[in-house]
C-alpha cells in the first residue's frame, strides 16, 4: 500500500511537469507572435527602402488635388507633394488608384502605404489611423446652382438633397445640417448631379472649388456660404508605423524649409495652403 502511494505521488508529480512545460511552449509562441507584428509594422519603412517603391493610395478623380490631365497623367497638388517627398526619400511614389470609400479599406487591407487625397483629420479617423503632419489648410464651402436663390446659408439645407462622397468630412457637414445625402463617387460627380438639378447642393473643399471654376468658369454653380471652421489636411497611415511616418514629416519640413513646397503650393493655388 506504501508502495502505491509513492508511486502515485511520482505519477501526479510527473503530471505536474508536464502540463508546465506545456504551458511555457505556449507563452513564447503568443509572444513571439505579437513581437511579429509589431516589428512587421517597424519594418515598412525599411521595406519601402529595400523595394524603392512608396504604394499611394489616391482617387486621381478629384481635381485639382488628384486628377488626369488632358494627356492622361495623373497629377494634381497632392500628387506632386507625393511625388517631392518620394523623391527625398530616394524612393520611387507608386499610385493605385481607387474611389475615395475604397481608400481607407485598401488601406487596411494593406494595399497602400499611405493614402493622400486630401483627408482631413477628424477624431474617428486618428482613433484607427495615424497621420503625418499637416499640408493643407482649407474651408468647406456650400455650392449651389446658380438659380438657386433660396439657399444662401448652411441652414438653409435642411431637407434638401446634397450629392456627397459617403465618409468625407463634408458629409458630416451635410448631415449635421439637416440635408439629406445623396452618395456620389467624386467632386465631379457631384457637380454634374448638381447642374443637371437632381440634387439641389454639395459641400465641398473651397480650394476645389476655385480651381474647377478657373478651368470650367462657364458651369452653372456658385458658393453661397464658407464654413468658419478650417480643414487640416494630413497622409493617412495604418498605426504601427512611426518610423516611416517620422521619414515623411522630415520630407515635408525641409519642403517647407527650402521654399520647395510653396512653389507646389502657388502653382495650384496661387498662395501658400498652409497659412
Amino acid at each position: 500500500m506504501r508502495n502505491f502511494s509513492i508511486l502515485y505521488i511520482i505519477l501526479f508529480s510527473l503530471m505536474l511537469l508536464l502540463s508546465g512545460c506545456g504551458t511555457n511552449k505556449a507563452q513564447p509562441a503568443e509572444t513571439k507572435n505579437a513581437e511579429k507584428e509589431t516589428a512587421q509594422n517597424d519594418d515598412l519603412l525599411a521595406k519601402v527602402k529595400k523595394e524603392g517603391k512608396l504604394l499611394v493610395g489616391t482617387e486621381g478623380t478629384y481635381p485639382p488635388f488628384t486628377f488626369h490631365d488632358d494627356k492622361g497623367e495623373l497629377t494634381g497638388f497632392d500628387v506632386e507633394i507625393v511625388r517631392e517627398i518620394a523623391k527625398r526619400l530616394d524612393v520611387e511614389p507608386v499610385f493605385i488608384e481607387t474611389q475615395w470609400d475604397a481608400l481607407f479599406a485598401g488601406l487596411d487591407a494593406k494595399r497602400f502605404d499611405v493614402v493622400a487625397n486630401q483627408v482631413g483629420l477628424r477624431a474617428d479617423r486618428q482613433e484607427k489611423y495615424d497621420f503625418s503632419d499637416i499640408y493643407t489648410k482649407s474651408a468647406a464651402v456650400l455650392i449651389t446652382h446658380e438659380d438657386n436663390d433660396t439657399v444662401k446659408s448652411f441652414k438653409d439645407v435642411k431637407g434638401l438633397k446634397s450629392a456627397q462622397s459617403l465618409t468625407s468630412n463634408y458629409t458630416d457637414i451635410a448631415k449635421a445640417n439637416g440635408a439629406e445625402v445623396i452618395g456620389v463617387e467624386g467632386f465631379n460627380q457631384a457637380i454634374e448631379l448638381l447642374t443637371s438639378k437632381r440634387v439641389d447642393v454639395t459641400f465641398n473643399d473651397k480650394l476645389s472649388y476655385l480651381d474647377f471654376k478657373k478651368h470650367k468658369p462657364d458651369v452653372p454653380v456658385k458658393v453661397v456660404a464658407t464654413d468658419t471652421d478650417v480643414s487640416q489636411i494630413a497622409l493617412m497611415f495604418r498605426k504601427g508605423n512611426q518610423p516611416l511616418i517620422d521619414e515623411v514629416n522630415k520630407a515635408l519640413k525641409d519642403m517647407i524649409d527650402d521654399g520647395t513646397y510653396t512653389k507646389i503650393s502657388e502653382k495650384w493655388f496661387v498662395e501658400d495652403v498652409l497659412k
